[in-house]
């Protein structure tokens, strides 16, 4: 029989099972058929038919794919259809089922059952509508009831929220004018009824633009951001994720699937975006504003106004922020806390100065762009400076501090205008104790490049040196310290430049972690400490010191859990320094020789540096607790973190008896943000430390729940070219153990289309590569997707796997025989094609019934078995070769570790017999028959 006989066969079996009312019959032989099945409009009609059985079966879920797959084939299958638009209907999908029907019902209007089911769902949605509105109705009455209980209201408010998570709930709050009452509860003084109202909006504006820009202009930017620069932190933080939302609504909303009816002819919302940017920076120096309200401001425009990828050629908003709003971002980033007059700022501002400015200058895209970036940083810093009053001499030096941190570029070109870092050096002898801590400051993030940090050397250290000894203050104390530190790492980690005396570095460090575990200094003396061991940890003797202190280290672990980017960003620096997972270039040996030649400087690497010392201390570091700071640090969503995070988590997953631990300590929950997020090299980066999780750990423990599908992306897209081949090989083998597991995952494989990308590896040259790859299709050849890839009758699939077979690498032969087992298995039709593949497939199989490996045999004894099953003549083959005599053999043994070898063989046997292709008696195999 051909392939679309058989299948064909199997779909009218189904078909007469089905009318005898045997579903879960009919449900089998739809299935054998789908598989066997190589015409598209058959496999539709199949997919329509196992549709109806699965309704029949309330497998409503299943009804709808298998419907929507016949319907992918032919949109003008009414049948699929409707049994589509039943699958929905009790999927309580009403609005899609609605649409099915319809659609149905205007193909054939005169059908009956499509009228029928039309009435349904229309009465169905009417009374969903009118029972959503009637609860809508109650709750307003209930908010705008000022003399009912404050319980009661406060409940209302929270149902609200609950309802504008349904669409069919936002549309009747939007409809019944609860906006105006929104914005009532906005002006309320009760902190309950304000987040209700923020989290309601947030429900009518996901994913809805026309709702969002309608919802902008009836409220207002002014209101909001004024909820957002509340003192309030909570309705702050609320106020903020809604307008992230509002943002993403109206710049994301064309691409979503539509939502409202009116969306399809909106226009296009750049008006309503700048309007809402501009409402951000004029929020920026707005003395009315809360630090962490401005903090926000910040935050959003740091999402938002960059470019998400460098490949789109527009940054128009980019430029338009700078030419509205740089002076306001600088106004914010020369402000001095203890100065009076400037607006409130929190402990992380001047940070999150740095990140945007940053942000926007690495947006720009050319000189020309860059130049009036650094004019308009220049002129502002010149007029401050320039003016006779100290307050704002002190502002244009803070600003310097902030842009140093931030675009460095820009930040040297205006601490080298005439005069400032002159001001800088006598500043730091002032008596006045804020004109030293800004002086300090800006001579520490001076201090960045090597050039400046030998001037500074020579001209600052006794200086620093004498504020650390004399002052009384702690606060210039630790910075003067963290000055030292700077100063001292300024070698970086190259072993032979060191900066000061043996053993200076070693003493900066302990007074650094003396600083770090003293509970009684004030949080921000406490983070100029770990600022300071961030730069003296790129000496491996103060990395060696470091971790043989578990107080210093569990105490940075503390205050990593703070919400103080400042300390997040010294702690990421410090553990990255620690685990060496900063980027080192190994120079070429001759290059370096020619450099000796030359008298030039050669960067030596210390020798605790090497990797068994690298291998200790990330034990120590486990040991004191590093994963639960990191996964602190994880959820602060910030671009710089991220990265710091993303190679820690690398480093302590190299070695794979400490991948436990980390999995233990919520290590892979941690990941998963970070390969969403930052560039491509770092995503990169975090799939590979994925994969080394997925490989040695049960990834169902390590990723729980649904977290595990999100794993598959990241590690599909280590299958490139641009990636090493290590990170090729673990990717291999973590998809490998994902498609062990089950058919969703496989299908989540499939889908992420890797199957091509695997077959393109089984080539590869490598033999790991290439076994990894083959043992991946192996267990993702369990799909039936996957199976019918081999049915193709015009690729070379199944004889690369026969010859592979017969490959010299064991590991490479168990899973192409592996493969070809489970196959043959599944698919009877595939064994009459092997002959075809190969003259030497007889030699191949009686090698592997040969085998060494008692895996091999196995495998070999029930490819055979198979074959034999599947077609006589095969059989015929099978038994004149020297087969018969190997199983024989294999089907006499008594060892219980090879039952299965011997049960397979002997069934090999009892076909023969049953074939009359050999005879056989209570001794064993008597002779053949010819």
């Amino acid at each position: 029989l051909t392939v679309g006989g058989d299948s064909s066969t199997q779909r009218e079996e189904g078909n007469n099972h089905f009318k005898a009312g045997d579903v879960q019959q009919a449900l089998s032989c739809y299935t054998k058929a789908l598989k066997i099945s190589d015409c598209q409009s058959e496999s539709a009609v199949l997919y329509r038919n196992r549709a109806a059985c699965y309704l029949k079966l309330e497998d409503h879920t299943q009804a709808e794919a298998d419907a929507t797959k016949a319907l992918d084939v032919d949109q003008g299958d009414v049948k699929a259809r409707f049994r589509r638009a039943q699958a929905l209907q009790k999927l309580g999908r009403l609005d899609q089922a609605f649409t099915d029907a319809q659609k149905c019902a205007q193909l054939e209007p005169k059908n009956k059952a499509f009228q029928d089911l039309l009435r349904q769902l229309g009465a169905q949605i009417q009374q969903k509508l009118s029972s959503t509105d009637s609860r809508v109705q109650q709750m307003f009455k209930l908010l705008l009831d000022s003399s009912a209980p404050i319980s009661d209201r406060q409940k209302a408010a929270q149902n609200l929220v609950v309802l504008s998570r349904e669409d069919a709930g936002a549309e009747q709050i939007f409809r019944n004018d609860g906006v105006k009452l929104l914005q009532n509860l906005l002006d309320s003084q009760q902190e309950d009824l304000i987040l209700s109202a923020l989290r309601t909006l947030v429900g009518l504006c996901t994913g809805h633009q026309s709702r969002t820009m309608a919802i902008v202009n009836e409220v207002g930017m002014d209101r909001l951001c004024g909820v957002m620069g509340s003192a309030a932190s909570t309705v702050s933080l609320s106020a903020c994720h809604l307008i992230q939302v509002m943002f993403e609504a109206l710049t994301e909303g064309m691409k979503k699937e539509i939502r409202g009816k009116d969306e399809a002819i909106l226009p296009e919302p750049s008006r309503e975006l700048r309007s809402m940017l501009r409402h951000l920076i004029d929020m920026l120096p707005a003395s009315s504003v809360s630090g962490a309200g401005r903090d926000s401001a910040i935050n959003l425009l740091v999402k938002q106004v960059p470019r998400k990828s460098l490949k789109n050629p527009d940054n128009s908003l980019t430029l338009w922020v700078i030419d509205q709003g740089l002076k306001k971002i600088l106004e914010v980033a020369g402000t001095v806390p203890e100065v009076k007059g400037g607006p409130p700022l929190t402990d992380n501002t001047p940070m999150s100065c740095s990140v945007l400015l940053n942000k926007l200058y690495d947006d720009l895209k050319s000189d020309k762009e860059r130049e009036n970036f650094n004019k308009l940083c220049e002129e502002y810093v010149q007029y401050h400076f320039g003016s006779s009053d100290m307050e704002s001499k002190l502002r244009a030096i803070q600003t310097v501090s902030v842009l140093l941190q931030g675009p460095s570029d820009v930040g040297n070109r205006t601490l080298e205008l005439s005069g400032i870092m002159d001001a800088v050096i006598s500043l730091c002898a002032s008596e006045n104790i804020t004109h030293q801590q800004v002086a300090v400051e800006a001579l520490i993030h001076a201090a960045g490049k090597a050039k400046r940090a030998s001037f500074i050397t020579a001209n600052g250290v006794a200086l620093l040196k004498d504020l650390y000894k004399k002052s009384e203050n702690d606060r210039i104390r630790v910075r003067a310290l963290v000055g030292l530190c700077k100063l001292g790492s300024a070698g970086g980690t190259d072993f032979s430049m060191k900066q000061f005396a043996e053993g200076s570095t070693l003493k900066l460090a302990k007074q650094c972690r003396k600083w770090l575990c003293n509970e009684a200094l004030p949080l921000t003396s406490r983070r100029w400490a770990i600022e300071g061991l961030a730069y003296l940890t790129l000496d491996a003797d103060v990395k060696e010191d470091l971790v043989e202190d578990k107080k210093a280290l569990q105490a940075m672990f503390e205050l990593a859990k703070s919400e103080d980017k400042t300390v997040l960003y010294a702690v990421g620096s410090t553990l990255v320094n620690c685990t060496n997972s900063y980027d080192v270039e190994k120079p070429d040996p001759q290059m370096v020789e020619l450099a000796k030649y030359a008298k030039q400087h050669v960067p030596e690497e210390h020798p605790k540096d090497a990797r068994s010392f690298v291998e200790k201390r990330v034990v120590k570091l486990l040991e004191a607790g590093v994963v639960s700071a990191l996964v602190c640090m994880v959820k602060q969503e910030s671009p710089a973190l991220t990265e710091a995070c993303r190679e820690v988590i690398l480093a302590l997953v190299e070695r794979q008896e400490d991948r436990g631990l980390v999995v233990a300590q919520g290590g892979g929950k941690a990941l998963l943000p970070l390969v969403s997020e930052s560039t491509d090299r770092g995503k990169i980066k975090a799939a590979q430390a994925l994969a080394k999780i997925t490989i040695t750990s049960n990834p169902e423990i390590a990723f729980p729940g649904e977290r595990v599908y999100e794993v598959v992306r990241p590690l599909v897209s280590l299958l490139a070219l641009d990636c090493t081949m290590l990170q090729n090989f673990e990717a291999l083998m973590a998809l490998t153990n994902l498609a062990g597991i089950s058919e969703r995952l496989r299908l989540k494989i499939i889908k992420e289309k890797a199957v091509p990308k695997i077959e393109g590896y089984m080539f590869e040259e490598h033999d790991m590569v290439r076994a990894a790859a083959t043992e991946c299709m192996c267990n993702l050849a369990l799909s039936t997707e996957v199976q019918k890839c081999y049915l193709a009758t015009d690729s070379d699939r199944l004889k690369l796997l026969v010859l592979y077979s017969g490959e010299d690498d064991e590991r490479l032969r168990k899973a192409a025989s592996g493969t070809l087992a489970m196959l043959t298995g599944e698919m009877p039709e595939l064994c009459t094609r092997i002959p075809d593949t190969t003259s030497h497939w007889l030699e191949i199989f009686q090698a592997l019934l040969l085998g060494e490996s008692q895996d091999l045999r196995h495998r070999g004894a029930v490819i055979v078995m198979n074959l034999m099953q599947a077609d006589k003549s095969l059989a015929e083959k099978l038994m004149e070769s020297e087969a018969l005599e190997i199983l024989s053999v294999l089907a006499k043994g008594d060892d219980p570790k090879q039952a299965s070898i011997q049960k397979a063989a002997q069934r090999c046997l009892d076909l023969a017999t049953e074939y009359g292709l050999i005879r056989s008696n209570e001794g064993g195999v008597n002779g053949k028959t010819m």
